[in-house]
């Protein structure tokens, strides 16, 4: 069967397609690009990811129109990009307002036209930054607009195999799945070495931490987050 993954070029994402690859799906990638600060460096992650899985079929949107919503520190220049709050208390500045709907739309429809049954996506629920687009209620919901939203004989399902794990342990599922953990990119921040202390980079470096590994990326700084 094949499935669509959406390959961000982060962790999360990596882990998923290596998830879904080891189930034996046909993998078939996408990427958006929407006007984030670090658009440059993830696109150059997810095709290098797509070289090292050997995904031939991809596809890289431009969603830019979220860039000029706004309303997001990860779009808008004017907006400083928060420090690490691993305590969760709020939804963060980062938080890009409903970004994975617009993402999962476009991922039902490039998977109604190449007969695709599955879309992987990488999202964490109980060790995230608090996204609500990140939380398994809505993708149970985003299922059912699927089903009454696609053509009578079209069966497309979204899968979160992350969604309940600890970052932690999906840092161990993907030393588990050998995934290539130097290609992928977190920062929120940087195109260059990452910045180590945005709220992404703080979770990516706390989770190696916790695995008792140490993240392969370079950083600008590398705290010790407990």
């Amino acid at each position: 069967m094949k499935a669509v993954v959406l390959l961000s070029g982060g962790m999360d994402s990596l882990v998923t397609t290596a998830i879904a690859n080891a189930q034996g799906f046909e993998l078939a990638a996408m990427h958006v690009n929407y006007g984030q600060r670090t658009w440059q460096k993830e696109l150059a992650s997810f095709r290098s990811l797509c070289t090292y899985y050997h995904i031939d079929q991809r596809l890289e949107v431009n969603a830019d129109f979220l860039a000029q919503i706004g309303g997001s520190s990860l779009t808008d220049y004017a907006m400083p990009v928060g420090g690490a709050d691993l305590q969760g208390s709020s939804i963060p500045t980062s938080y890009v307002p409903f970004r994975n709907a617009g993402f999962l739309s476009m991922a039902v429809s490039w998977s109604e036209v190449i007969v695709a049954g599955k879309i992987f996506i990488g999202a964490v629920e109980e060790d995230s930054s608090g996204y609500p687009d990140c939380r398994k209620v809505f993708y149970d919901a985003f299922n059912a607009v699927i089903a009454l939203g696609t053509k009578p004989e079209t069966d497309i399902e979204i899968l979160t195999p992350l969604i309940e794990m600890q970052k932690s342990e999906i840092v161990r599922k993907g030393i588990e799945l050998q995934v290539p953990f130097a290609l992928s990119w977190s920062c929120y921040k940087s195109e260059g070495m990452a910045c180590g202390v945005c709220d992404s980079c703080a979770r990516r470096l706390r989770a190696f931490g916790h695995a008792g590994l140490r993240d392969p990326i370079d950083y600008e700084e590398r705290p010790l987050y407990i």
